[in-house]
């Protein structure tokens, strides 16, 4: 009896710990996007940076990003892990689309932790693009100096 509880735990234990393991490779693979709602709501919460993305279905280049730059491990850890990723369809929610100006897709558009906008890109971006513009929003260098001066570093 002894024995079959031993084991009994043991297995608890095991599938606990596979459990969280998986979860947390499965949360690193893909980007936690939130709809404009619950990320506006999430940075006045947390006061993180809001990296805000618009698309539409039929766009090719919006296609061509979400399979290549938004699979890119490099780039889903470091959205998750310093930004408050938000996904807009233009096409469905064309009121945020017009208050951001958005004139074609894909966009993207930087939003600091107090909800002032700090800038917008439009256009197809590669995964190691956007990887370093990212980390030049995040660390605030585009404060400090452009972005080239900071590619430079």
């Amino acid at each position: 009896m002894k024995t079959i509880f031993k084991y009994t735990c043991f297995l608890t234990i095991i599938i606990v710990i596979l459990s969280t393991l998986s979860f947390s490779f499965a949360s690193s693979k893909y980007i936690r996007w939130y709809t404009y709602k619950q990320g506006i709501e999430l940075n006045k919460k947390e006061g993180e940076k809001i990296f805000l993305y618009f698309y539409t279905d039929l766009c090719a280049y919006c296609k061509k990003m979400e399979k290549e730059t938004f699979n890119d491990y490099s780039v889903v850890s470091y959205l998750n892990e310093n930004f408050i990723p938000i996904k807009v369809n233009s096409d469905r929610e064309i009121k945020i689309a017009l208050d951001f100006g958005i004139r074609g897709v894909p966009s993207t558009c930087f939003i600091a932790e107090n909800g002032e906008r700090i800038s917008s890109l439009l256009g197809y971006i590669p995964p190691k693009r956007l990887l370093n513009i990212l980390k030049y929003i995040n660390t605030d260098s585009f404060k400090k100096m452009d972005f080239r001066k900071f590619m430079e570093l």
